[in-house]
């Protein structure tokens, strides 16, 4: 039987800090993509599942939530799932500039957390 989500955070490259919202028995990691300001793109580890491997059954819904006050930004995927093969999601947003502008933000949700050994 799937647990009930559990709660992280994480700052990006530009020190901007995210809640991301996680399935405990199959989210791996969640990383973020920037362009920074020398127009060169970085990626790095937004947050990392404490967890090496699951203890439950994560369900037949690959859900993950990751907001960002400061941006602006609170999204919600959710994927139906039932015969758990979904390894991978990949989520862009855009985000304001401090300046007026628009920036893109990507994140790479990655999932199949291994199972417990029994």
């Amino acid at each position: 039987m799937a647990r009930h989500n559990r709660e992280g955070t994480g700052a990006d490259q530009r020190g901007y800090e995210y809640r991301v919202g996680y399935q405990p028995d199959w989210l791996r990691l969640v990383k973020v993509t920037r362009t920074l300001e020398s127009g060169r793109q970085s990626t790095k580890t937004l947050f990392k599942n404490p967890l090496a491997r699951g203890e439950a059954d994560p369900g037949d819904r690959v859900r993950t939530s990751i907001e960002s006050p400061d941006q602006g930004l609170g999204v919600e995927v959710a994927v139906h799932d039932p015969t758990a093969q979904v390894t991978r999601v990949r989520l862009a947003c855009r985000v304001e500039t401090p300046d007026g502008g628009q920036d893109e933000v990507e994140f790479v949700i990655e999932g199949a957390l291994p199972r417990a050994r029994t």
